[in-house]
């Protein structure tokens, strides 16, 4: 039996071999944070979600694809997590998925890349641009070899029909259009 090897360099770099990266749902976050009063900072996560990267022979060649379960959402509070799954939002008994695909990826420096993709949500599918970093790579305690990702935007919520707001007696909104996604993502070789 040969052993798969599951790394590589490049520019100096140890990085993922070619091959198929799913993702590992137990050590990823997938997390939203939006201004409340226009001051502080709610943050939400998604518990449910499933995904993989394709990694090429020739690596900005590769390619992403995640679903996201809406409905697994959590905010830390339940009034406001059943009203961001209501039809003001997410409406996660119309639309039970949220999907990224990519579209390319571009370097930027040493470690770390552009990754445009597709996002979709509420069946609206808009252009985004993941800024991301490679962290690195690991073997686990079962022999496992595992790749370590972080990538972040900044969305306006309104482009996905994501409109419910309310004006406060300040003259602000109750939550901003604007909305930080963050990635922490860690990825396992699948054995082919």
């Amino acid at each position: 039996m040969s052993m798969i090897t599951a790394a590589r360099t490049m520019d100096g770099v140890e990085i993922p071999a070619a091959g198929t990266w799913d993702i590992d749902p137990t050590h990823t976050t997938v997390e939203f944070i939006a201004r409340h009063l226009l001051v502080s900072k709610v943050r939400g996560r998604f518990g449910s979600f499933s995904g993989s990267v394709i990694v090429a022979d020739q690596p900005y060649q590769s390619s992403v694809s995640v679903s996201i379960d809406p409905a697994s959402l959590d905010t830390g509070n339940a009034d406001r997590d059943g009203h961001l799954r209501s039809s003001d939002f997410f409406d996660v008994d119309t639309y039970g998925e949220m999907t990224f695909v990519s579209t390319g990826f571009t370097p930027t420096g040493k470690t770390t890349f552009d990754l445009p993709g597709t996002l979709t949500i509420r069946g609206i599918a808009k252009p985004v641009v993941l800024q991301g970093e490679f962290i690195g790579l690991a073997t686990d305690p079962w022999g496992g070899t595992r790749a370590a990702f972080s990538a972040a935007t900044e969305v306006d919520r309104e482009d996905w029909g994501l409109t419910w707001n309310k004006v406060v007696e300040s003259g602000g909104v109750l939550v901003s259009k604007t909305v930080r996604i963050e990635l922490e993502v860690q990825l396992i070789r699948k054995d082919t």
